[in-house]
């Protein structure tokens, strides 16, 4: 229905601005013409003069030219039926995958469920060429930085790779390097510098997680914190850079070899080797991120004309070691040798069930998997149907564990002890050619610089010790293909795809079955009330 007494706006215009744009259209034309003109471009058609009447055998020219005309018909005629064709061949395959597609589909996801069902042993073959590239790294440095995350220190070392760095010739010098000290609360940091110190010289080292290639120029930005409190508490700030970085200068200016001083830079798996490679360069020199395994060879760095950093694959831990520290160090989920689902299992064992409910805002659960249906609930990770997608969840938690996010800390031995490799005449070697002074002085102004997280919102976990690694070739064992060991059982595929379990599983099994028999009942009744 119209409202009354309202009209729409009228689109008449005024005079002035009518002629005017009339003008502008013929001005436009004017150009167009005059461009056409130059070119040699002309609109008009020129006339067919046809044969003129007293051209000789005037009959049999124009009999030729339409014999002509009728065959570019015809040809067009073909290619027009050729296309037709063509048309509805492709509406008759179109109909008919329609009609087998649900089939396919249900072939090719029977096939994909095959596949990551059956899981193989990772390749031997990879593991000899990081233990290879390994060595190579070791050989040829001149000092070897082992870097430990800070958050569990004592978990991150390898007994194995400091034994072979002592034994080797030529005088090499091991520098311990405690990363990701941002994750951790102050004090805890302080004690494990301490307990290191009476070893190795120790470096507290924050790297920067969001270093840009060379080529990609920073963007300017148009507000500039005026309190550096602010840059510093994000991933770009880097600290103890300059210390470690003079601290190696000062020792390669002591050298009275001539040649630059070689650096190793070897630890397990996404310690931030690489990224404190880039954090000293000042650029992306390196492969870097969340994912483990990214360094598969040997690289080197040049950080000043006296000082080359080497950059190394992570050291493989042994499958001897307990479940919480192969979970954290090796590469067991990422090459299938490990589902995802019993790494945050395994993880959860470690914590206080309240730190993680603190952490993670969620109400208390009973077991991993009510843990990781509330956690993709809360982080909105949902499959079709709005069912929780625990697998996202899972991988999720995991990069929290392994990536530079989550704040945990571990607490230091009551009692020290030299290991079995080492005695006070190592330790007292080992101490000798650096600048101790300044070492102590650059850790305290890195130590100052940092924003620490408080002492209640971290998480206490329970270190396993120092994890054993694989650095020799013939230490690697030999693994069954199509075995996978979780905590201690193992579950076997064989070629039929029949998966072999524990009687536990199949009790819980069982145990569910039973439940969801009851949970039908209960229903059927009370829809009958």
């Amino acid at each position: 229905m119209k409202r009354p007494k309202l009209r729409k706006a009228s689109k008449r215009l005024s005079c002035a601005k009518r002629y005017k744009i009339q003008k502008k259209v013929r001005e436009h034309n004017k150009k167009l013409r005059k461009e056409a003109k130059k070119k040699g471009v002309s609109k008009r058609v020129k006339k067919d003069p046809g044969v003129p009447s007293s051209a000789p055998f005037k009959e049999e020219v124009l009999r030729e030219a339409e014999q002509r005309r009728l065959q570019i018909e015809e040809e067009k005629e073909k290619k027009r039926q050729a296309k037709k064709e063509e048309r509805a061949q492709k509406r008759k395959k179109e109909v008919a995958s329609k009609e087998t597609e649900p089939e396919a589909k249900k072939a090719r996801q029977d096939e994909n469920k095959k596949h990551s069902e059956k899981r193989t042993a990772p390749d031997k073959s990879s593991k000899r060429f990081l233990c290879s590239e390994l060595n190579k790294v070791i050989d040829a440095s001149d000092v070897v930085i082992e870097v430990l995350d800070a958050r569990d220190p004592l978990g991150y070392r390898c007994p194995q790779l400091e034994e072979a760095v002592l034994q080797r010739d030529g005088n090499k010098k091991l520098l311990l390097v405690l990363n990701k000290i941002d994750l951790v609360p102050k004090e805890n940091v302080e004690k494990w510098i301490r307990c290191l110190q009476r070893e190795f010289p120790v470096v507290a080292f924050k790297a920067s997680v969001q270093i840009q290639d060379k080529t990609v120029q920073a963007k300017k930005r148009r507000i500039v914190a005026s309190n550096e409190v602010l840059d510093r508490s994000r991933g770009a700030a880097c600290f103890g850079n300059t210390g470690l970085t003079e601290l190696l200068m000062s020792f390669a200016a002591k050298r009275q070899n001539e040649a630059s001083l070689r650096v190793g830079v070897v630890g397990f798996p996404n310690v931030g080797k690489s990224s404190l490679i880039n954090s000293m360069k000042g650029i992306l020199a390196c492969n870097a991120g969340v994912k483990r395994g990214i360094t598969k060879c040997m690289q080197e760095v040049h950080i000043s004309k006296t000082v080359k950093l080497i950059d190394s694959p992570g050291v493989v831990a042994s499958p001897s070691n307990p479940p919480a520290s192969l979970v954290l160090r090796s590469l067991q989920v990422e090459e299938g040798q490990e589902s995802v689902l019993e790494a945050v299992r395994t993880l959860l064992k470690q914590c206080d069930k309240a730190q993680i409910m603190l952490q993670y805002n969620v109400p208390d659960f009973r077991n991993s998997l009510e843990f990781l249906t509330m956690f993709a609930k809360k982080r909105g990770f949902l499959q079709k149907g709005g069912v929780p997608n625990t697998e996202q969840a899972a991988v999720t938690f995991l990069a929290d564990w392994t990536g530079a996010k989550l704040s945990y800390h571990c607490k230091i031995p009551e009692k020290h002890s030299l290991p079995a490799y080492l005695s006070d005449i190592t330790v007292a070697e080992m101490q000798k050619g650096w600048d101790l002074n300044n070492l102590t002085t650059g850790n305290e102004e890195t130590l100052k610089g940092v924003k620490f997280p408080n002492l209640a919102s971290s998480i206490n976990f329970i270190s396993k010790g120092p994890t054993v690694g694989l650095l020799s070739v013939g230490d690697i064992p030999e693994e069954r293909p199509g075995a996978v060991t979780t905590e201690g059982k193992e579950v076997c595929v064989n070629e039929n795809d029949e998966v072999t379990v524990d009687a536990d599983l199949t009790g819980f099994l069982e145990n569910f079955q039973t439940t969801q028999q009851l949970h039908i009942m209960l229903s059927s009744l009370v829809s009958r009330k």
